[in-house]
């Protein structure tokens, strides 16, 4: 593609993430918060979590329930099994996604298989929009085989997790007329000094999170404005593309999504449109509902 800088998008800000637990002692840090949630529409939430040490991950997340949205788990080290409600299982392992749509409600856990060595990945939440967020619960186990990778001329290697790449439909590629938040998944490994360079409409909102070294968004200006090591560069809504640049060794998310523009309202693992809604998914937990 011939990149334009005139057109390219620029860095809104930068967010470092906190530290947190989750699960049972989890330890994790928390990018994408609350407060991101209406400027980052359709996300509600980016964890990282990656230790070599079991005491920060033994625990694992034991039975849990969502309703109202989709939770996607990027494992890029280590083993779990993801158990559900609906019948589901999985063990998502290096490199493999594990993509689950709560819908109308799930129990669900996802516990590790292993004592030892090092355990890394990420937890996307992506919204669904509020007709459908009483859908039948679904999952996918997708295993890093499955996902389909593109090596550009530049020496970027691009994991297609969701949406399109150079005409490489993604591991999940769904219709926006279904999933109009359309969600744009991309896992860049940069082999040589280089350049990358993303199509994408103006409207969709879009960050990058580097976790392997700095990349850098080249702006519409051509000027290069860093992203570092565990940050979070929100993109501003402009021009038609994204353009990163980086060293050898860097690895980072590119992840976008047109926004539904709908009420978010949510309490705990629960995300719907009204507060009514949320008092009827902790009533219905509390039935006993989201278990067949």
């Amino acid at each position: 593609m011939n990149s334009t800088t005139s057109t390219s998008r620029s860095l809104e800000r930068l967010v470092l993430g906190r530290a947190t637990r989750d699960g049972d002692g989890v330890k994790l840090t928390r990018v994408l918060t609350a407060d991101l949630q209406q400027r980052l529409d359709p996300f509600l939430m980016l964890d990282q979590f990656g230790s070599d040490d079991p005491n920060d991950y033994g625990g694992g997340f034991p039975d849990h329930p969502h309703r109202g949205f989709e939770t996607v788990t990027y494992m890029i080290a280590g083993r779990m099994r993801h158990k559900d409600s609906a019948g589901h299982e999985g063990l998502l392992q290096n490199g493999g996604v594990q993509w689950m749509t709560a819908g109308q409600g799930v129990i669900h856990s996802e516990m590790p298989e292993q004592e030892a060595g090092s355990m890394e990945g990420f937890q996307l939440w992506l919204n669904l929009p509020g007709k459908d967020k009483m859908c039948a619960p679904a999952y996918r186990d997708i295993q890093s085989q499955e996902i389909p990778e593109v090596l550009t001329a530049q020496g970027v290697r691009v994991r297609v997790i969701s949406g399109v790449f150079e005409g490489v439909a993604g591991a999940v590629n769904r219709p926006v007329q279904t999933y109009p938040t359309d969600a744009l998944y991309l896992d860049l490994h940069f082999e040589g000094d280089a350049l990358f360079v993303q199509p994408m409409p103006s409207t969709y909102n879009a960050f990058v999170y580097t976790y392997r070294g700095e990349v850098a968004v080249v702006s519409k200006q051509g000027q290069t404005q860093a992203v570092g090591l565990h940050h979070m560069g929100i993109l501003r809504n402009e021009g038609e593309q994204v353009q990163l640049q980086a060293k050898t060794g860097t690895r980072v998310l590119l992840i976008a999504g047109q926004p539904l523009r709908e009420p978010i309202a949510q309490y705990g693992p629960f995300v719907m449109n009204t507060r009514a809604q949320l008092m009827q998914a902790v009533e219905d937990f509390n039935n006993g509902l989201f278990t067949p």
